[in-house]
């Protein structure tokens, strides 16, 4: 979308979700990454919070619209109606509690145990990108939101490129061998 007058500050709006259990740490996640700061206490979301975060990325500003989630059972109804219009998710849950991995919000992963390795091949095996992040230590937390606002903005807000791309590369055109973009590890955080 072009910018206009009611989004001059942005060319793009993302609107991402949070889900998972209640306690994993979604709201310190979303804390480190819009506020860049980390509460040990633990922090009761009431039915759904959000923060906003503008970054740029690829030349353009993209405003991130970030839904967290309430974990508990109670606001499964009310959070469903925020889905609507979502462009990615963000899965989280914690490593040190195998119930938070199984939970129903994360049906699709069905692994015996938690280990890096298994959250990466559960994830690739659901076709998901998997990145294991810390708001206490800031460890790989914007590169997970960065990594999936990438991918939205290559599939969804500009596949006319990624196709053209694909194209120019099927019929033998520039073809980048130096590995692809450096900003991706193999990792990326589920979505």
């Amino acid at each position: 979308m072009a910018p206009n007058s009611k989004n001059a500050g942005f060319d793009e709006l993302i609107k991402l979700l949070l889900i998972g259990d209640s306690g994993v740490g979604k709201s310190c996640l979303l804390l480190r990454f819009s506020d860049d700061s980390f509460t040990p206490s633990f922090i009761t979301t009431i039915g759904i919070d959000f923060k906003i975060r503008t970054i740029e990325l690829d030349g353009k500003r993209i405003k991130l619209q970030i839904w967290d989630t309430a974990g508990q059972e109670r606001f499964r109804t009310i959070t469903t109606a925020y889905y609507r219009g979502a462009m990615g998710i963000l899965l989280v849950y914690d490593v040190t509690d195998e119930k938070s991995f199984y939970s129903k919000f994360l049906f699709m992963f069905s692994i015996l145990a938690i280990t890096t390795q298994q959250g990466k091949d559960a994830a690739a095996e659901n076709g998901y990108d998997f990145l294991e992040t810390s708001a206490k230590a800031n460890i790989n937390v914007d590169e997970a939101f960065i990594s999936l606002v990438r991918k939205i903005k290559r599939d969804i807000i500009d596949p006319s490129k990624k196709s053209a791309q694909a194209e120019e590369e099927s019929s033998g055109g520039n073809i980048n061998i130096s590995g692809g973009d450096s900003s991706r590890s193999g990792n990326g955080c589920c979505n």
